[in-house]
């Protein structure tokens, strides 16, 4: 094990308490809603928040005894962070000078880097010269100059617009993907942690409520939270062979189970009726519009029932069934689109 922490952080309203366990090459992402303690998470490893209690190990060696500057870490702060009276190639070279490294090692070091991140034709740049795109990845090179054995990347995408994101994820994918160390990214983006994670570890108030490979957690969300970021509705009931009962309502499953669970299914799977249909399928419910809204290409509709549920439907089906918020409608969705699992 390269990464073996125990973080705890207690403040007067808060308290951190999580176990991380992260192997070299792995890129985990720490995801959660804001104040959650992610960033509080990411600081405590880098030595900047001080622990409370638990430790820090790193290849076995304790790193939480360690000042911040004598942790073999590197890291891209969400603003970056760059000097702007320095050049590029100098931002990355800050690094091994400040290690010892000599002037010109250091810059061959840098230029190597920016090179590798595609940016040697930026070397003489100030960071007020440089597009979004460019400040991270000369960011990033400056993380890696230090040749850390924990690279920590906070928010690293957030700065960006829409189309410089699209670009920088697929390319800070490589860059993670050919770095031996470990990496902890914290985010609140699921895109951003489903393709640069190896693994994710969702954080609620503090502590940990789910963990997983970004499939294993999309396709069982434990949590209100973790559902609402994979675009799923789920409810916990009680399952008797292939039904859960949710509250009052009973809802008929693929899966067979027995005893607590965990039922979900997306929103696109919830089909809207004026009237109640003929056929009345397995799983039907009356409910009132709370709310619609654009949603992407579809219109979410916000339910309110004995469930309450996201339904999406076409902006075309949405005329046709002349919806109105407070209006009451008939829900249902087929067994085969529900997903049961233990609870």
């Amino acid at each position: 094990m390269t990464l073996d922490a125990k973080l705890v952080v207690t403040r007067p309203a808060f308290t951190l308490d999580i176990t991380l366990e992260v192997q070299p090459g792995e890129v985990v992402a720490l995801l959660g809603p804001n104040g959650a303690g992610k960033t509080t998470a990411l600081r405590a490893l880098a030595g900047l928040t001080r622990l409370s209690g638990g430790h820090i190990s790193l290849r076995g060696r304790p790193l939480h005894t360690l000042p911040a500057e004598s942790r073999p870490i590197g890291m891209v702060f969400q603003d970056y962070l760059l000097f702007p009276h320095l050049t590029a190639l100098d931002n990355v070279a800050f690094g091994p000078r400040c290690r010892g490294v000599s002037k010109a090692e250091a810059r061959s070091t840098a230029a190597a880097l920016l090179k590798r991140v595609g940016l040697a034709d930026r070397a003489g740049a100030k960071p007020r010269q440089l597009s979004g795109g460019q400040a991270q990845r000369v960011a990033l090179a400056r993380a890696l100059a230090v040749q850390p054995e924990l690279l920590l990347l906070d928010e690293p995408l957030a700065a960006l617009d829409a189309h410089t994101r699209l670009e920088i994820r697929s390319e800070l994918r490589r860059h993670l993907a050919d770095f031996d160390g470990v990496t902890v990214l914290v985010t609140h983006d699921p895109l951003d942690a489903m393709v640069l994670a190896d693994r994710l570890i969702v954080i609620e108030n503090g502590a940990i409520v789910q963990q997983g490979t970004p499939a294993e957690v999309a396709r069982r969300p434990r949590t209100d939270y973790v559902a609402r970021l994979v675009g799923l509705n789920l409810y916990r009931g009680v399952a008797d062979d292939a039904r859960v009962k949710v509250g009052e309502l009973l809802l008929h499953t693929f899966e067979q189970l027995d005893g607590p669970a965990f039922v979900a299914f997306p929103p696109a799977a919830v089909a809207l009726y004026r009237a109640r249909p003929d056929g009345s399928p397995r799983n039907l419910w009356q409910a009132r519009i709370e709310g619609i809204e654009r949603h992407g290409d579809n219109v979410r509709v916000h339910l309110d029932g004995p469930i309450t549920a996201f339904a999406d439907i076409t902006p075309a089906a949405l005329a046709d069934l002349d919806l109105t918020p407070g209006q009451m409608i008939w829900a249902s969705v087929k067994a085969t689109e529900t997903h049961a699992y233990p609870a």
